[in-house]
């Protein structure tokens, strides 16, 4: 196993941001101290041509010109959308930044994915890799709490990545956090995944409203187009819905153990990806707003050349006491583990 750490660029301050890659002998990531950012996953097909199949930015400034579509990011305080950008916790009703219409999208004007994180080069048993740490301030981005947050990335000789997040606070506080990761099998900017078959170990999604808040209802999937409970193709059912994928499915799961969530295929190049995972909830998008933004070596990304699947806490959840809790409280070690798994 090899790290690589080098230069990625400079801020208008000053600031040194760095890459780092890790890579064993067939497959590599790499990843930056600007906002946890996966940068590249670089796997073979079954013909033993590489391709990155991440889709990005190459350079910090390619980072920093994007504005909505979070490629390869890490989100937090709390993943997804909270509904009216405001919740209540013990009697106290905090107001969150309106960056997503009338409600608040991934942390806010200042996620996260925006911050400088301080990194270190790790060995562990699950992996070799790179761990960030980051103290949210009481207030950040309207949150109770201070929130002392660790982000590990590994690989393993498996071919397996694991994302691994900690958090521990001094106040009751939501948090649910995720990696905005776009994946295409065939390669980045290499055509549509809509040829992808899907597996999604879930039985319901949450419906939600025009603006994709949840209702509070959970649906069932069996018999309509959010059945991939058997592995189909995105495009299967794909245009019985008039904006594509963007809900959060509730996966069967063993109450925070990990456990299957998804997989998915490309059969061109024969390249897999299965995820597991111990949150209780995945957000797959199959890119529907990504609108010919610019990313690597200036490639245009049109709707549909990227999915996702964040895992999660359960969109709004603040907001709905028949949600899986997603409160931290003093004491306690929240932790998230989301493991990739390639193969090809």
């Amino acid at each position: 196993m090899k790290i690589k750490k080098q230069k990625f660029g400079l801020l208008s301050d000053g600031q040194k941001i760095n890459l780092y890659t890790v890579s064993n002998d067939e497959m590599s990531f790499s990843v930056t101290n600007y906002g946890c950012t996966l940068t590249s996953i670089v796997i073979p097909s079954k013909t033993s041509e590489k391709d990155d199949i991440l889709l990005g930015h190459s350079t910090l400034e390619g980072l920093l010109r994007e504005k909505n579509c979070y490629m390869g990011a890490f989100v937090g305080r709390f993943a997804n959308r909270i509904g009216k950008a405001t919740f209540e916790l013990n009697g106290t009703t905090y107001a969150l930044d309106k960056n997503d219409g009338e409600n608040s999208l991934h942390g806010g004007f200042n996620g996260y994915n925006r911050m400088i994180w301080k990194g270190e080069e790790v060995e562990t048993h699950g992996g070799s890799g790179v761990r960030f740490t980051h103290t949210s301030k009481d207030g950040e981005q309207g949150f109770p709490g201070n929130v002392t947050l660790e982000v590990t990335y590994l690989l393993n000789d498996h071919n397996e990545i694991t994302m691994r997040y900690r958090a521990e606070t001094d106040r009751d506080t939501p948090i649910s956090l995720t990696n905005h990761a776009y994946y295409n099998l065939l390669g980045q900017g290499k055509g549509s995944i809509l040829n992808h078959e899907l597996y999604i170990n879930g039985s319901s999604v949450l419906e939600v409203n025009d603006d994709l808040i949840p209702t509070g209802k959970l649906v069932p999937v069996e018999n309509t187009p959010f059945d991939f409970t058997t592995p189909k193709t995105i495009e299967k059912d794909f245009n019985a819905l008039p904006c594509g994928y963007d809900h959060n499915y509730c996966i069967n799961a063993g109450k925070g153990k990990v456990t299957l969530c998804a997989s998915v295929f490309e059969p061109v190049t024969g390249r897999s990806m299965v995820v597991s995972t111990n949150q209780p909830g995945v957000q797959f998008y199959s890119g529907n707003f990504l609108n010919n933004v610019i990313g690597k070596n200036y490639v245009t990304y049109p709707n549909q050349s990227g999915f996702c699947l964040e895992t999660q806490q359960y969109p709004d959840a603040p907001n709905h006491e028949n949600f899986p809790s997603c409160i931290v409280h003093p004491g306690e070690s929240w932790e998230s583990i989301t493991v990739h798994s390639f193969k090809w």
